[in-house]
């Protein structure tokens, strides 16, 4: 069956001499793993490398069969050209971190048009948008929206703690997961923020690094196998 789609380049791989087999978050299909054949055989052919750096957006023509575990590609263009997204240091580095926490996570091959307008809508915005070194950190905390997860609402701001287990804003330490201190104090800005009012909060990098490790480990908790990107050791040198 032949189906047109947009999709968010999720990773690539080589295979054998000259192809490629990406990950992409289609619109319509959810989580589809492509065979791009001749893709690193020339800088002619019709598949440019353009294509498939980390969330990339695309529109795709394929044919797709059921029980294949790889779909083809029959054509391929850019949805959206990028500006700067690949070629400033910090957005590619924070663009190359997150692809690779969205390619571990993003599993299912069904429809999630809500999810997918997020991704997109975020890349795009990360895109125009001046440099942004919080953009990270709030995208994965409204990630967890999308993934079942997200922090409990909270009516008032005297919780001192919040329970990464449990998902919630509590008074009392009940476990070794409760933080507390700047980490809290970052998380509660961050619920319900825009991303253009993100970038006026002033964090130091060393609580960068510290929510990061957070937030982390809060997808660990909820999430069966989730593991540190190996990607966030260049992400903690870009900010350090």
């Amino acid at each position: 069956m032949i189906v047109s789609t947009k999709a968010i380049v999720l990773s690539k791989i080589k295979y054998k001499d000259h192809d490629l087999i990406i990950k992409c978050y289609t619109q319509n299909f959810g989580v589809i793993s492509y065979l791009v054949k001749h893709a690193l055989k020339t800088r002619k052919g019709k598949f440019k490398s353009a294509y498939f750096q980390p969330l990339s957006l695309l529109e795709i023509e394929a044919d797709h069969k059921e029980n294949r575990s790889l779909q083809y590609l029959r054509d391929i263009k850019l949805h959206v050209y990028y500006n700067s997204l690949h070629t400033n240091v910090i957005k590619s580095t924070i663009a190359m971190f997150l692809s690779e926490v969205l390619s571990s996570i993003l599993i299912e091959e069904e429809q999630n048009e809500t999810l997918y307008s997020f991704l997109e809508t975020t890349m795009i915005w990360f895109d125009e948008t001046k440099t942004n070194t919080n953009f990270h950190l709030l995208f994965l905390t409204q990630l967890t929206k999308y993934l079942g997860f997200y922090p409990e609402s909270f009516k008032t701001t005297t919780h001192k703690y919040f329970n990464l287990e449990e998902g919630k804003f509590q008074s009392t330490k009940t476990n070794m997961y409760c933080i507390t201190g700047d980490n809290l104090t970052i998380l509660k800005k961050f619920l319900g923020i825009k991303f253009d009012d993100s970038k006026s909060l002033e964090i130091t990098s060393a609580q960068k690094r510290d929510f990061l490790s957070m937030i982390l480990l809060y997808f660990k908790l909820h999430l069966d196998g989730f593991k540190d990107p190996r990607s966030i050791s260049i992400l903690n040198q870009v900010f350090s």
